[in-house]
């Protein structure tokens, strides 16, 4: 073959390798933010539904899991979901659709989950985000960190059906005073597993793992199992600390402020 033949179909190799690497590169610095938008207690996929559409316009991708035995996954609820079933839930989502810097969000009992999930996937991760969230430490449950009257309740109930899972707080609980929203909300909520709620947490690594943490306090009629969280948060330096003036399901009473702000953590 020709040398200068040679060389030019070298020159040509060496050019188209460039560019392929300078638009992947352009690529990721303009990736679309990810957010992963985990739910509470009783609740399910549907109550991001108003957030999930306003930060999608917005150009970021949205994930809205529901944990098992919850929502659309009611027919699978059973004694045997545990804490560490909806830790997988939300791993094996992220692993599955091969997901990266993940904005990763828990809504009240989820900070529990979340918390879970960066011990398992920091490397995935990009920030922890606890919305009006209870921060379970390594062997504590969900449950033993609610004031101890709720704590009753919870169990009280949960033994009327065999400790499979505690019946539903109406709506109103949580904030959601308009007469529409509520009955919207009161028609999704289902029961939620018992022994998500009893399990203890196991952590393998400090808190957070190392990622930054962030909390977001609703502080119209907060609730008082909330109030502690949101107190240590404020106080900590290892924590950015923000507020909405609005009910604990924010996704529900003040979606625009809330995606307003979750969009904000992807700058």
């Amino acid at each position: 073959m020709d040398i200068k033949k040679i060389r030019r179909v070298f020159i040509g190799v060496v050019l188209s390798v460039l560019f392929l690497t300078d638009g992947y590169a352009q690529s990721q610095q303009t990736k679309a933010p990810v957010y992963v938008l985990v739910h509470g207690a009783w609740h399910g996929g549907w109550c991001w539904q108003r957030i999930s559409s306003i930060l999608r316009e917005s150009g970021a991708i949205v994930y809205t899991p529901t944990l098992s035995g919850l929502g659309e996954h009611k027919n699978i609820l059973s004694t045997a979901i545990n804490l560490d079933t909806h830790i997988s839930d939300i791993v094996n989502l992220i692993e599955m659709e091969d997901l990266h810097n993940v904005i990763l969000v828990g809504h009240s009992y989820a900070g529990t989950v979340i918390t879970g999930v960066a011990d398992r996937i920091p490397e995935r991760l990009s920030k922890l985000v606890y919305l009006d969230a209870i921060l379970v430490e390594n062997g504590q449950s969900a449950l033993s960190i609610q004031p101890p009257s709720v704590e009753e309740v919870m169990k009280k109930s949960a033994a009327k059906n065999g400790g499979l899972s505690i019946p539903a707080w109406p709506a109103t609980i949580f904030g959601v005073k308009d007469t529409a929203d509520a009955r919207w909300v009161d028609a999704r909520l289902t029961g939620h597993p018992f022994k998500t709620f009893s399990q203890p947490l196991t952590l393998h690594h400090p808190y957070g793992n190392h990622l930054p943490l962030i909390f977001i306090a609703c502080t119209t009629d907060q609730l008082p199992a909330i109030v502690p969280f949101a107190e240590k948060t404020r106080k900590s330096k290892d924590w950015k600390y923000y507020e909405l003036a609005t009910g604990h399901d924010a996704m529900i009473t003040a979606p625009r402020q809330t995606a307003a702000l979750l969009g904000s953590f992807a700058k």
